[in-house]
């Protein structure tokens, strides 16, 4: 593994792709100042950035002295003294025991309720080792980007790790770094995403966490064999029930993966924290006085909700205890639970088993009983979302947000403030993926109101996070931008916003540089003044033009900086950058070739160079690689990648669902700052696989999709595929058939690993076992020779028993012993039993009757019941269909 990953030859270095699903972790924005933003906002509102620069930002929290408190990915938290303040000092250094990598990294972050008189400082983040281990386990490139080497694999066999709550107090070091004292250790991640999310305090001045199922996002998982040929990591690395570590899982047993949500109805082994929100004593980390659950192990008594997916960030609604929690979607359904009393009781929000308010097709087609179970509960066993929006559909008709893959990663509310009054009690809530924000107004109940959402931002940014904060204004997190935005009112006046084009950006001495401000814009219509800085210095004093020019004599970088005002005080500023004196470099990739493909697994070389006209081929250190994932399910979108600076090195490609393909971006940096990006289109190859069965038309399961097969699918060559055949009974007419074995050897729900060459897959059938057939049998009476019981149980349609005309009679099969029975089949000739009972018995003569029909017609009956135990099964005929007798041709017995 170490010899894997260091394997370095000059400047290379191994990189291995890290693709974001559930929760894309930095997409490509470029920005130019706050004049740049494009931000759609309601009238009178405006986007500011507040901070910029930051690597990642996560959280934002703001402290009542002024002080404001940032959360970086790789697990450093800053300090601002205000929101004016433009230079941070870090407060914590936490990056050799956080592991950043993909979703995962420092992503929550909370101030104690009586800070700053009480210092603490709450964090969560994924650990770098596994529960109780040593870190770093995984190595980092670089100190701040975290790998996961190949084997084996982010999305293979995955690299296991923890989460982790703890508490940071100021160093008694002066001007040293806080220190860490652990909390809570727990969360067992598996694969890169679903980690732990936010850490919040209640009103009740208790902690609250949350983590996500640490499971697979691209295939249904429920702790099943990877389909690798690593042994680096072995199967079921947490531990999942019910088998030990090394022993992969299987349907219908299987309880890990996703079905660690569920983990909380399984109390005779360790519960897991996984995909639920924690209620603890801040101090010790126990269980909170008041917690729904008494009994049980420490974990049991933490949880206050589960059958979560990831909720990554939740938020309690001001003035009470209730908690309003995002969970981010699988493929389907994004989700805002609303958890009125976490001490009233437990609150089951249903995943894997549920997405949105129905069955998820991928986990209920894996026949698991876990969720088997809790769909025979009933819908009452689990709490829909307060609201849900579907992946393809718009929050708001009309809007320009887009639809497609989406991640909800971000909810707020707007207590009091200067917003308008529409607003007070609103909630607010985001989409990474739709770079939107919405506002959810309250009703007349005072909650928020699901009719009455407006779309509040567009073209926000990548943002992961929404607080409130100072004012009651509402700040978004905008990790892919690095910077933190605030939404301002500012009353009747629309203020202008700047914008700044030139005829060039670089060049020869002496330079002179046209610029050009007239695309600036006030949505009042009103005449905008300008005021220049183009030497530099930061003074607003150099030209007052629309259009002005300016001449640079020496090489150097300059910020221009551009203010435009309106009539009523609003003001907006833009900057851009100026170097005299040099020009851009040029990137080139020179290999891989263009037009190559990949497949999963497959490691791809690359190599690069970098040339500038003043300081000619550049170095490695200057070389910038970004790998970036393109997922398109409708609306394209891009998922960035862990990249890597030197001239070359080598990638594995990950598994990630269809249609997607990557982007190989090489960045080049010359002395100046000046840069050249050069890129590469990667696509995927692909292959079709079809499920069948046999007879045809019964329903298979592939990925998250059921349907009747033939079911066609188009894949990724090499990527791991959940398939799926029902285990409950098919019927063929009146015939009855179970699942026998899928062409490949698999169990009815076993991954699969997509081939080079399109395949099918055959699901057989057999017909089901009659446990009546051939079996003794005795009846309340014959009406004749050629009419016996025993031809009722013989499998043959052309004989039959038939009783005396007269009720009521009955049928009694002897199963020879004990057997689970569970469905009966009465096949009729035209002497029918209209009204009859279905009775099992022990022992012959204490009876149960589990089936009570009425009305029959005469045709063939079929029913299933509760299964239980028995040895005898009867038909008990209270009344006939016709004047004569009961004569069924057949009576059959089956398990279910």
């Amino acid at each position: 593994m170490v010899t894997a990953l260091l394997r370095l030859v000059g400047r290379r270095t191994r990189i291995v792709l890290a693709v974001m699903l559930a929760l894309p972790l930095s997409a490509a924005v470029a920005l130019t100042g706050q004049g740049a933003e494009a931000a759609a906002l309601p009238a009178g509102f405006q986007q500011k950035t507040v901070f910029s620069g930051l690597t990642q930002p996560t959280n934002v929290e703001f402290s009542p002295d002024g002080r404001v408190f940032v959360a970086e990915k790789n697990g450093r938290i800053k300090v601002f003294d205000s929101l004016t303040d433009t230079t941070a000092t870090l407060y914590a250094d936490l990056r050799p025991k956080v592991h950043s990598y993909w979703d995962r990294g420092m992503l929550g972050l909370a101030l104690h309720p009586d800070f700053p008189a009480d210092p603490r400082v709450y964090t969560a983040y994924a650990y770098n080792g596994e529960i109780g281990g040593a870190y770093p386990k995984w190595p980092s490139a670089n100190g701040t980007d975290d790998q996961c080497p190949s084997p084996p694999g982010g999305t293979g066999d995955g690299c296991v790790v923890s989460g982790r709550v703890s508490i940071l107090t100021p160093s008694a070091q002066p001007g040293g770094l806080a220190d860490e004292r652990v909390l809570i250790e727990d969360w067992c991640q598996q694969f890169p995403s679903h980690s732990v999310g936010t850490v919040a305090f209640g009103p009740d001045g208790m902690l609250y966490a949350g983590g996500g199922d640490g499971a697979s996002f691209g295939y249904t998982d429920y702790g099943q064999d990877s389909q690798t040929a690593s042994d680096v990591t072995p199967d079921n690395p947490c531990g999942d029930p019910p088998s030990k570590i090394g022993t992969a899982l299987a349907p219908p047993t299987a309880e890990g993966g996703a079905l660690r949500s569920q983990d909380l109805r399984t109390r005779a082994d360790p519960t897991t924290l996984d995909g639920g929100i924690i209620r603890v004593n801040p101090d010790s980390g126990e269980a909170a006085p008041g917690n729904p659950t008494t009994t049980g192990d420490d974990n049991a008594k933490r949880i206050v909700a589960y059958g979560l997916r990831n909720p990554f960030r939740f938020t309690f609604r001001p003035g009470t205890g209730e908690i309003w929690a995002g969970d981010v979607g699988y493929k389907a359904w994004e989700e805002i639970n609303r958890i009125p009393s976490p001490t009233a009781k437990l609150t089951n929000l249903g995943w894997p088993c549920y997405e949105g308010s129905a069955r998820q097709a991928g986990y209920d087609g894996a026949n698991l009983t876990l969720c088997e179970n809790l769909y025979a509960a009933g819908s009452s066993a689990v709490t829909a979302p307060y609201y849900r929006y579907g992946h393809n559909a718009k929050v708001v008709a009309g809007e320009s947000c887009a639809t497609g893959s989406s991640s909800i990663t971000g909810v707020a509310f707007h207590a009091t403030g200067a917003y308008p009054a529409a607003y007070r009690g609103a909630l607010f809530f985001t989409d990474y993926n739709r770079k939107c924000v919405w506002a959810m107004r309250p009703g007349t109940n005072g909650l928020p109101s699901t009719s009455a959402i407006s779309t509040f931002a567009t073209n926000t940014g990548g943002l992961i996070d929404l607080q409130a904060g100072p004012g009651g204004d509402i700040f978004g997190v905008d990790l892919a931008g690095g910077r933190i935005i605030r939404f301002v009112y500012n009353g009747v006046n629309n203020p202008p916003v700047a914008a700044i084009k030139s005829d060039r950006t670089y060049g020869a001495l002496p330079l002179t540089v046209n610029f050009d401000g007239t695309g600036s814009s006030d949505a009042d219509g009103e005449a905008l003044t300008y005021a220049w800085d183009l030497d530099g210095d930061g003074q607003y004093d150099d030209s007052t033009a629309a259009k002005p020019s300016f001449t640079y004599t020496t090489r150097s970088t300059v910020t221009v900086r551009l203010r435009v005002g309106d009539p009523r005080g609003g003001t907006d500023t833009v900057d851009t950058a100026v170097t005299a004196g040099s020009s851009p470099p040029t990137a080139t990739i020179t290999s891989p070739a263009a037009g190559t493909k990949w497949a999963v697994g497959d490691e791809i070389h690359f190599t690069g160079t970098g040339t500038d006209p003043e300081d000619g081929a550049l170095p490695g250190d200057a070389l910038d690689w970004k790998l970036i994932m393109h997922h398109c399910p409708s609306n394209c979108h891009e998922h960035q990648i862990t990249g890597q600076s030197g001239d070359g090195g080598d990638f594995t490609a990950p598994d990630h669902d269809y249609p997607s393909w990557l982007e190989l971006r090489l960045t080049v940096t010359d002395a100046d700052g000046l840069t050249d990006t050069a890129s590469l289109r990667l696509d995927p190859k692909t292959v079709d696989i079809t499920l069948n069965t046999a007879p045809a038309g019964f329903p298979v399961t592939a990925l998250d999709r059921t349907a009747a097969a033939p079911l066609k699918s188009t894949v990724i060559v090499g990527s791991s595929i959940s398939i799926g055949a029902s285990t409950a009974t098919q019927w063929v007419a009146v015939e009855p058939y179970e699942f026998a074995s899928w062409s490949d050897g698999g169990t009815a729900a076993h991954n699969i690993t997509a081939p080079e060459v399109p395949t099918t897959y055959t699901a057989t059938y057999r017909r089901k076992t009659n446990l009546a057939l051939g079996r003794p049998v005795t009846a309340s009476s014959v009406w004749g020779p050629g009419r016996e019981a025993a031809l009722a149980v013989d499998g043959k349609l052309n004989t039959r028993w038939s009783s005396k005309y007269s009720s009521p009679q009955w049928l009694r099969v002897d199963l020879g012993t004990t057997r689970r029975v569970g469905r009966f089949i009465l096949r009729w000739e035209a002497a029918y039993g209209k009204n009859y009972q279905i009775q099992v018995s022990p022992n012959g003569t204490t009876w149960t009757t589990v089936i009570t029909r009425k009305n029959g017609d005469g045709k063939v009956d079929t029913q299933g019941f509760t299964p239980r135990d028995a040895r005898y099964v009867r038909m008990y005929g209270t009344t006939r269909g016709t004047k004569w007798g009961y004569s069924p041709w057949e009576f059959e017995i089956y398990d279910k």
